[in-house]
């Protein structure tokens, strides 16, 4: 899957504050992620949020 820094991913399920976006920033073996609704940030493994995106949006400059 082409993921790069800065990408909005949207989850099947949501966080808790109720939004499905993440900004991605950090990449490699495990994804660092912010929560686009409270800025919350969560680090985990690349296999388990790949499983889990339904879209990736890219912001394009």
């Amino acid at each position: 899957m082409d993921i790069r820094i800065g990408d909005i991913l949207t989850m099947k399920k949501p966080h808790p504050c109720g939004s499905r976006d993440w900004q991605v920033l950090r990449i490699g073996a495990d994804f660092k992620l912010r929560c686009c609704g409270c800025g919350h940030e969560v680090m985990g493994a690349r296999s388990k949020f790949e499983k889990n995106v339904r879209q990736v949006r890219r912001e394009t400059l």
